[in-house]
């Protein structure tokens, strides 16, 4: 199966051609960091009509990298949600669009199911079942993977999700966006116990988690005195510290509630240099093994959504063509949703 995917749920405009039998043949990415940058953020309206312009070329460009035509492909996937609306709306449209032309498969991609099997792109492949770990801007969640389509929510953010709690704290010490790799650049020359932050719900007894409270926590000791930019290193230190210690023990628990001893880290914030030291230490003292994607499959793709979208279209999915987005969709409820509207 030979599928392009296409990427529009935010920022990041991606496009990737995979073959079920050859892997990966090609994949391209645009970001859009530099024209919200003068935003603090993404501005939604502008974020759909940079999709817009820039969907078209990139398929062309990534075709021919693969060294396919549209003819050669066997389906089309999307992006269908979570994410902003009128960016979903882009791809969603484009490839149903692509799929009535060419008579083929148009198959709607969780975006978040994505990222979940981002790192099957990889090598070594974890194997089916695993606990999966999804940390990203919008999203911390565990989950048990027993099979594409099926997954069982373990626990999940109470609030802040790991990656908004970085990219907020980094604008309360004025760094740039996008704020999470800024803070860990800078976290780099902090020293170790010059500031002391709780770790929400580490032990808490389950797999839920909180980090709303971790950015308040740092708040208040930014006003405590100057920030320096020693201090501001300081604070970046012991905010990524804490973060990373409370998605350890959590991982790590997760692993002995199930009984599993594999551990799927995915999502922006899997890119974390710390967080993937002390993952990959903690599960060897266990004897568990933990799988990255690779660091250029972490954020947003469209290598990703091609994945999944040949998954599918190898267990049947078919498509009508009338198509939606799901700004809000919950990852347990991907498969039946999907083949409600596939």
């Amino acid at each position: 199966m030979k599928v392009l995917g296409i990427e529009t749920s935010c920022d990041e405009t991606g496009l990737a051609v995979y073959d079920s039998a050859r892997g990966l043949l090609a994949h391209t990415l645009h970001s859009q960091v530099a024209m919200h940058d003068a935003y603090g953020g993404v501005v939604p309206e502008l974020a759909s009509r940079d999709h817009i312009r820039r969907v078209v070329p990139l398929t062309e460009r990534v075709l021919a990298e693969a060294g396919c035509t549209l003819a050669d492909l066997d389906g089309i996937a999307f992006t269908q949600g979570p994410g902003l609306a009128g960016a979903l709306l882009v791809g969603a449209s484009i490839a149903n669009a692509l799929g009535f032309a060419l008579g083929k498969p148009a198959i709607g991609v969780h975006h978040m199911e994505g990222h979940l099997l981002s790192p099957l792109l990889s090598d070594p492949r974890p194997a089916f079942p695993f606990v999966a770990l999804l940390v990203s801007g919008g999203h911390s969640e565990f989950y048990g993977v027993r099979a594409v389509g099926d997954y069982t929510l373990l626990g999940q953010t109470l609030d802040d999700a790991a990656g908004e709690a970085f990219d907020k704290t980094a604008k309360l010490l004025g760094l740039p966006y996008p704020g999470g790799p800024a803070l860990a650049k800078l976290a780099v020359h902090g020293h170790r116990a010059a500031a002391v932050l709780p770790r929400p719900m580490q032990d808490s007894g389950d797999l839920d988690l909180s980090f709303s409270g971790l950015k308040t926590a740092v708040s208040i000791l930014a006003r405590k005195e100057p920030l320096s930019q020693q201090r501001k290193a300081d604070l970046a230190r012991a905010f990524e510290e804490a973060i990373v210690d409370v998605l350890v023990a959590k991982s790590m628990a997760a692993l002995d509630q199930v009984g599993l001893s594999r551990l799927v880290v995915a999502g922006g914030v899997g890119a974390n240099t710390s967080l993937r030291e002390r993952l990959h230490a903690a599960a060897a003292e266990r004897g568990a093994k933990v799988f990255f994607p690779d660091l250029q499959f972490c954020t947003d793709n469209g290598a990703m959504i091609a994945l999944v979208g040949a998954l599918r279209l190898e267990q049947g999915t078919t498509t009508n063509y009338a198509f939606s987005v799901q700004p809000r969709w919950p990852l347990a409820a991907a498969r039946s949703s999907a083949d409600a509207v596939s």
